[in-house]
Formats: C-alpha cells, sequence, structure tokens
C-alpha cells in the first residue's frame, strides 16, 4: 500500500515554481490499483484514494492517521466510476453502480472493496478527512438525484451538478462531495471562477478518453494552468481558484472539507480581474 503526503505551496511559491515543480506539488496521477493508494494533504488534512479491485480489498491502517484502524476518527465518502462494484462496511453490503455514491461514517471498522465483473472492474474514488461525529453509513444511486442544472451553451459551460454528500442530501461531519457533468458542446467547468477560503477543495477529472483539460488554479490575479488527462485530480488551496476548459465535455468529481458545508460559501473572481 503505497502513501504519500502532499505539503501545498504557499500562494508566493506557485508563482516561481516551473512546470514540473508544480505538477509534483498539485497534481496526483495513477490512483487506481489493486490496493488502495491514498494520498494525504495538508489540506484540512483531506485524503485522496482510489482502488481497482480485482479481488476483496480491505481499508486497512494507515500511519498518517495515528489510530488504530483508519475510520477511527474519520469519514469517507466515494463514488463509483467504473463498472459495478461492492462495498462491505462492518457486514453489511452496498451495491455500487457506475456513478453512485456511498458515504461512511466515523467507526466503521472493517470495509471491503470488491468488482462486480473482473472483467470490468469497479473504480472506487476515495475522499476522506477528519471527523467528531459519527453519522450513518448511506448509499445514494445516481438515478434517485435530481441534478442542478447551470450555465448555458452560448458561453460553453452548460453542465448538470450532482449533490451527493451535502448539507441537503447525505450528512457528514464535515465532508461535502459530488460531481459535474458537462454537456456536450461545452468545455468550461467553474467558470466564472471563485475561491472560498472556508474550505479546501479536489478535483477528479474523469471520462475525458483522449481529452485534456486545463485546469486553472492560483490567486486570481496571478493564475497558473495544470494539463490534466483522464482519472487525475487537482489539490485547489483555499486562496486558489479552480475552474478548466477541456477539449471537449468531461465529468469531474469535486469534494472538499473545511469549516463549513454551505455550497454557494464562495468569495467570486469577477472575469474583468482575472490575470
Amino acid at each position: 500500500m503505497e502513501t504519500n503526503f502532499y505539503h501545498s505551496p504557499l500562494p508566493h511559491d506557485v508563482q516561481k515554481m516551473e512546470t514540473a515543480a508544480l505538477r509534483k506539488a498539485m497534481l496526483l496521477e495513477n490512483l487506481f490499483g489493486n490496493e488502495i493508494n491514498w494520498r494525504f494533504t495538508d489540506l484540512d488534512r483531506l485524503a485522496v484514494g482510489g482502488v481497482m479491485p480485482s479481488g476483496n480489498v480491505a481499508l486497512k491502517p494507515n500511519k498518517q492517521t495515528g489510530t488504530e484502524f483508519f475510520l477511527a476518527r474519520r469519514e469517507l465518502g466515494m463514488i463509483n466510476v467504473g463498472g459495478a462494484g461492492r462495498v462491505s462496511v462492518d457486514g453489511k453490503t452496498f451495491e455500487l453502480a457506475n456513478l453512485d455514491c456511498l458515504y461512511i461514517g466515523m467507526g466503521s471498522r472493517a470495509v471491503e472493496f470488491a468488482s462486480a465483473d473482473a472483467g470490468s472492474p469497479a473504480k472506487f474514488y476515495l475522499m476522506s478527512c477528519p471527523a467528531h461525529q459519527t453519522y450513518p453509513t448511506t448509499h445514494v444511486a445516481k438515478q434517485n438525484v435530481e441534478p442542478k442544472e447551470i450555465g448555458a451553451q452560448t458561453t460553453a459551460n452548460r453542465r448538470k451538478i450532482y449533490q451527493y454528500i451535502h448539507a441537503g442530501g447525505i450528512k457528514s461531519c464535515q465532508l461535502v462531495m459530488g460531481f459535474t457533468h458537462l454537456e456536450e458542446g461545452s468545455v468550461w467547468n467553474t467558470m466564472p471562477p471563485h475561491t472560498h477560503l472556508r474550505r479546501s477543495e479536489i478535483y477528479f477529472y474523469f471520462d475525458l478518453g483522449a481529452n485534456v483539460v486545463s485546469h486553472f488554479l492560483g490567486p486570481p490575479q496571478q493564475s497558473r494552468h495544470i494539463w490534466v488527462k483522464n482519472d487525475q485530480a487537482v489539490l485547489s488551496p483555499p486562496w486558489s481558484i479552480h475552474c478548466g476548459c477541456g477539449t471537449a465535455a468531461y465529468k469531474f468529481i469535486w469534494a472538499m472539507a473545511g469549516e463549513n458545508q454551505t455550497y454557494d460559501d464562495m468569495d467570486p473572481a469577477p472575469l474583468a480581474e482575472l490575470k
């Protein structure tokens, strides 16, 4: 089991970084394998993981948590971006189809991941953050979520937002999680951009195929960009904008943790002020 720790750079450091250093600090690659590959960050102690199980894969203790078992003081959210899969939580099994979400509350001990068909494996994208209260383990199917439609074709950002773990949906301690699906012909996400100093965020881009996304980050008046390929994630510190433009329509999972769970608690970055 591989574990990496990411120390996010300060705003002024980002301006001095060459491309390779910026990608090393902010881009998460090679997330999926037959074992859980955790990447811990100093962004509200968010941990990012992925697993594409060919057999049963257990959620094991990790030195980074400093606890007897992984979810002793943490909560965990996941979205399946692959084939059908199963997740067992303390003896109860949940079936996850493509783009279904599962939240696992603090205190859950025995967690196992499996694919329904090894020939078309599940791909569980995992997000975990510290918790101080236990909420029920909850499964939500994509088909049971009414998406929020925003944007317009004229501005190339028409998209559907699926909110899973949030104040009006699956209850959690800190974690907020869902995904955005851009309509065909739209390429911009989160435009106009914003920052939110009260919580950190991580973007995971998927279903890109051979297309790529230019992900914009940094302070609004000193922005940078990273070219992102399929199944890669980008860290977004509270002071950073987070938006992107792709060579075709795509999907991305957004996940946040921090001081509150108010989805629209953000500080807009007006287009005229971007640099």
